[in-house]
Parts: C-alpha cells; sequence; structure tokens
C-alpha cells in the first residue's frame, strides 16, 4: 500500500508553531507520498455524541465527518498536530478523536480492522523548556494508538509561543528531518511494558 499521510492540525491559531514544525517534517517525506492536510478549526464538528447504549452510530455521508472518516480511513500514517493546550490536545483534537468511539460502533466500517498496523504520530509545540510536561499529550497519542492495535511514531516536540518561535528551535528542527523516517513500532499500553 503506497503510503498516504494525513496531517489533522488541531491548533486555534492558523500558521501557528505545532503548524510550522508539522510542515517541516512533512517537508522530508518522499515525493510519492500522499499527504492530505485538514485543519480542524476550518473543518469543525459538533461535539460527539455517546449513542452507544441507545442507538447505532451511522456512518456520515456529508460535511465535515464524512471528510474527517474517509480521509482517516484512507490514511496509513495519521498525524495529530496539536498544540500543547492545559498539558494535553486541544479541544477540537479531542473532539476528532472522540469521533474514533463512534466510528468503532458504526455497523459496515471495520474501524478498528482498518487502522491496526497502520502509523499514529503526534507532533506539538510547547511554550516550556521541561518536556516531560507534554507527557500527558503523549500518553493521549499512545494509549489511543495502543487500543487501536496501531503503530506509534512518538510526538516530534518543538517549544514556541509567539507565531513562528518554533523555527529558531534548530533541535526541534532538526528532528524534523528524520522523524517520519524512523521505523514506528507496535503501540503499547504503559501496563505492558
Amino acid at each position: 500500500m503506497t503510503r498516504r499521510f494525513l496531517f489533522v492540525l488541531g491548533s486555534a491559531r492558523a500558521d501557528g508553531n505545532t503548524e510550522l514544525l508539522a510542515r517541516r517534517a512533512a517537508e522530508q517525506l518522499p515525493p510519492d507520498v500522499e499527504q492530505q492536510w485538514i485543519d480542524l478549526a476550518e473543518h469543525p464538528v459538533p461535539d460527539f455524541e455517546d449513542l452507544r447504549h441507545d442507538s447505532d452510530h451511522v456512518r456520515p455521508t456529508e460535511g465535515n465527518l464524512a471528510l474527517l472518516l474517509d480521509a482517516t480511513l484512507a490514511a496509513t500514517d495519521i498525524v495529530i498536530a496539536s498544540p500543547l493546550y492545559w498539558y494535553s490536545v486541544s479541544a477540537q483534537t479531542k473532539r476528532y478523536l472522540d469521533y474514533w468511539s463512534g466510528w468503532l460502533r458504526t455497523p459496515g466500517l471495520d474501524f478498528n480492522a482498518t487502522l491496526a498496523g497502520r502509523t499514529l504520530w503526534g507532533v506539538t509545540a510547547l511554550a516550556h523548556r521541561e518536556p516531560e510536561v507534554a507527557d500527558p499529550l503523549v500518553g493521549t497519542l499512545n494509549n489511543s494508538a495502543a487500543y487501536m492495535g496501531m503503530r506509534f511514531g512518538g510526538v516530534l516536540l518543538g517549544n514556541g509561543s509567539k507565531p513562528g518561535d518554533v523555527l529558531n528551535d534548530t533541535e526541534a528542527l532538526a528532528r524534523a528531518k528524520t522523524f517520519f523516517a524512523q521505523e514506528a513500532p507496535l503501540a503499547r499500553f504503559v501496563y505492558e511494558d
């Protein structure tokens, strides 16, 4: 299967530090790798409603939810590009991930079987010098990948607060050059180690 990357942008700011870092990493992908970029601020979805005990989920056929679902199913690699907001992913990003719960329960979709073995990546910018403050974000993505039977490529961390700050983080820019070239292991929950 030809690799196809879906970049899900979860920032409240256009062209923010996280997106800049993600685009730097994406520049290193081979030209034959397809890339699709979806900005959740430009493609908002309603709050997720948990219907698992009330009724079946229905496959969305139009609008932003259908766009996100189809792009997610078509991707071999999903990149969650969310700034670190209150030590985790942004609200827009969390809402997108919440919809995975519904898609798991949508008849005929085989969401889990489709995503199993594919790769989840993360990119984030944080305004803090100690990278450990991003551990909750990393845990959210790792555990989501583990639950789905996906591979997890880790999270590319960059430092920046004001627009463009991440471009001064030479270590993050150096990591971006090889980030997607690494082999992503099968995700595991912490308790499985």
